[in-house]
Parts: C-alpha cells; structure tokens; sequence
C-alpha cells in the first residue's frame, strides 16, 4: 500500500464522489451509503458525519434555483397550471437527488482535509462547581 498520496482538492473529490486522501476510491457504497473504507488507499471513512447538512444545503440551493425559474417563466409564458406541475415537480426532485450525492462527498472530504471531530470540552476543571460562598438558598 503506498504512503503517499496524490491528494485532489476537496471540490474535486466531492463532485467524484471520491476518496478525499486518494481520490481513486469510492466514498459511497449504495446511492448514500458512506463506505466502511476506501477500496484503494484504506482511508477508513469512520471520521465522516455529514449529517443533515448536505440534504439542507442541496433543498436551499435547488429549491431556490428552480423557484426562481418557475417563476420567471409562469410570468413570461403563462403555461397552464398542469404544465407547471409537470416541470416544476420532476426539476426539484431530480434536482435534489442529482446534486445530493456530490454534496455529501463535497461536505465528508471537507471533514477530512480539515481534521473535523466531536467537539469536546476545553477544560474539564470547575465546570458544575458552586462557588465557596454559594448559599443554596440563594442569599
């Protein structure tokens, strides 16, 4: 197994939809499904949490995009309202399912390039602690 990598941009990986360490392997397994590991370099993908982020991001995006569209052409065209339904409906869902796979791998090769973790307390000292001169009846 090689020890150095030729690592792509993490845009670049995620419009792949690729290793963000290699960029050869995949990052999903099924249609979202994160993989254990990359099939080339190893990379376990234990460390990618996306979330909901991706799937908020691509409904904002596209939601918007295709909203705005719409509009534009119901006002310039006034196509029937069964015409409107029939495009609107299959662009956002398309849309959405289109750009929702690279976002996510956009947003997991991000985590790594930036060494993303759980957050964790930065002092682990006094916190939950009352002061000496607390008085629990509150004077």
């Amino acid at each position: 197994m090689a020890t150095s990598f030729n690592t792509p941009s993490s845009v670049s990986a995620g419009l792949r939809c690729r290793c963000p360490r290699c960029g050869e392997g995949h990052v999903f397994s099924r249609f979202l499904t994160v993989a254990d590991h990359c099939e080339a370099c190893g990379l376990e993908f234990s460390f990618a949490e996306a979330a909901d982020g991706p799937a908020f991001f691509v409904m904002s995006g596209v939601g918007i995009l295709v909203v705005a569209l719409w509009a534009i052409w119901a006002v310039v065209a006034q196509p029937p309202v069964w015409a409107q339904f029939a495009v609107v409906a299959p662009a956002l869902i398309g849309g959405c399912l289109a750009a929702l796979r690279p976002v996510k791998a956009w947003l997991i090769a991000e985590q790594f390039v930036h060494k993303a973790e759980e957050g964790r307390w930065a002092s682990v000292g006094t916190h939950g602690k009352a002061p000496e001169r607390y008085n629990r009846m509150g004077f």
